[in-house]
């Protein structure tokens, strides 16, 4: 694997960490700055939050990236966990889809600016315009759609289609039940196909 690990420096504060500890014993000792259960947290949780970044990067080398952000967020933000919204786990998977799903955006952002760029400065058949111009205002239907639903089925919609979850990550992401989620990605792409005017 091609992610980066934390090392363990040798003046770390606190105790060694107990490799035993549950993530939430290990985020509270982090929070009060003892990087041993920082580096240990890191070996637990670590492959789980790359593989989840990668499934929407798909490139390593940013995969990488993204998950050194992920923890360095970790690292500054530890002490505003808050157990009674969920596990550990699903806390830092948040974090890294979110992370993953910025760098996305950014990278889309870049490609746009180079598109508009070079449609106002390359002459273009017709033909070629019309399709991109008629691609482009399919995905701003899509987007207003998407907008459209409610928050719930907007976010389940969103983290399967556009995140790559399956219907049980969306649940442990979420909390919810999983029957839960199958209703709300149903019900959105049900409105989303009404909506589009897609023959069913």
């Amino acid at each position: 694997m091609t992610h980066m690990r934390f090392e363990r420096a040798s003046s770390a504060r606190g105790t060694p960490a107990d490799p035993g500890s549950s993530l939430e014993e290990l985020l509270a000792s982090s929070a009060k700055g003892d990087e041993k259960a920082f580096a240990e947290l890191y070996d637990q949780t670590s492959s789980r939050v790359y593989g989840m970044v990668l499934r929407v990067l798909r490139d390593p080398a940013q995969a990488a990236e993204v998950t050194q952000d992920v923890y360095l967020e970790v690292w500054r933000q530890s002490a505003r966990f808050d157990s009674s919204r969920g596990a550990v786990l699903s806390w830092l998977l948040m974090i890294g889809h979110r992370r993953a799903v910025d760098r996305v955006r950014s990278a889309q952002s870049s490609i746009n600016r180079d598109t508009r760029y070079t449609v106002l400065n390359t002459e273009r058949a017709y033909d070629e315009t019309s399709e991109q111009v008629q691609a482009g205002l399919e995905a701003q239907r899509v987007r207003k759609v998407l907008n459209d639903l409610t928050e719930a089925q907007r976010e389940a919609v969103s983290l399967a289609y556009f995140g790559g979850y399956t219907h049980s990550e969306v649940a442990e992401l979420l909390h919810i039940p999983l029957g839960t989620v199958k209703t709300r990605i149903r019900d959105g792409l049900i409105r989303m196909r009404d909506a589009l005017g897609v023959p069913t």
